[in-house]
């Protein structure tokens, strides 16, 4: 049986992995782009644009074997800090009707903030796949998921916003 959490000795090298998350990259990037998908390299990931939303997809080799892929949308949506307690009751009633994601808040780099106005946080949309391998079914699953994470997550959020309830709890 594999333990749980191997030795540092038995797991690749960080510059290994490094390495085998570029090529693994690479070879999503070009299925993506087979399978009719823009696809753009940006410093450690890809943009995927199908349609209006880009996504920024990001993969990494499991130390387990196999690949795992980040996704994250950039939805145009910022909270201040003194909103949040609103804002994580009404995502967390959100969350719960996500099949393919999830809503998190990410903190905006103070740096460009003046020292006394209140944090603000970006709304993104994030999720995680794990494939077992790059094989043509495993990546026709991972086109089919970064449809379902973009379009249920932009739904949920363009509906919440649109409609009567808001994000309010």
């Amino acid at each position: 049986m594999e333990p749980l959490f191997p030795s540092p000795a038995s797991r690749p090298s960080i510059l290994a992995r490094m390495t085998a998350s570029q090529t693994e990259l690479r070879r999503i990037m070009a299925a993506l782009q087979e399978r009719g998908l823009t696809v753009e390299a940006v410093e450690d990931g890809a943009l995927v644009q199908d349609g209006d939303a880009r996504v920024a997809l990001f993969a990494e080799a499991d130390h387990r074997g196999g690949v795992l892929v980040r996704l994250h949308l950039d939805l145009d949506l910022y909270v201040e800090e003194d909103s949040l307690p609103d804002i994580l009751m009404g995502m967390n009633l959100l969350n719960q009707g996500l099949d393919y994601g999830a809503l998190i808040l990410d903190p905006l780099d103070p740096e460009d903030a003046d020292e006394e106005a209140p944090i603000a946080f970006a709304v993104l949309g994030r999720s995680v796949l794990w494939l077992p391998d790059l094989g043509p079914e495993e990546l026709g699953r991972l086109r089919e998921h970064l449809r379902r994470f973009e379009q249920e997550v932009t739904e949920t959020v363009e509906r919440t916003l649109h409609g009567g309830s808001g994000i309010s709890a």
